[in-house]
């Protein structure tokens, strides 16, 4: 249906975008950011790393448009790296803070669904 299949581009466009905002923060430093990882445990030196995975993410679910398993496999990496996330945040018992990463999951998980069944 064409209407599914339009709503899974502008799904995976948004949150490619969004991802690529998150990156920019994590390679700039910005201090909210760093200011979040860190009380996490997340040091400096996983910055880029976190970036370029979600770099290669973002690219991933726009490639996904046109090759629709690359962009459900990329949903299915971000879901993956959001649960980690929130791990993250359990673990160093700011179960207040994994919100945002187990939202970003869920989100990832509507993505990686829609773009399957578009």
């Amino acid at each position: 249906d064409g209407r599914m299949e339009t709503l899974a581009i502008i799904l995976s466009a948004a949150f490619a975008a969004f991802m690529l905002v998150s990156a920019s923060g994590k390679l700039t430093k910005m201090e909210p950011v760093v200011a979040n990882l860190s009380k996490v445990g997340v040091t400096s030196g996983m910055f880029p790393v976190l970036a370029t995975i979600q770099v290669v993410g973002a690219i991933g679910l726009v490639v996904g448009i046109w090759v629709p398993a690359i962009g459900v496999a990329a949903a299915i990496g971000f879901v993956l790296y959001f649960a980690g996330a929130c791990l993250y945040h359990v673990r160093a018992d700011d179960t207040a803070g994994a919100a945002v990463p187990a939202g970003l999951a869920v989100f990832a998980a509507v993505v990686a669904i829609v773009r399957a069944i578009a």
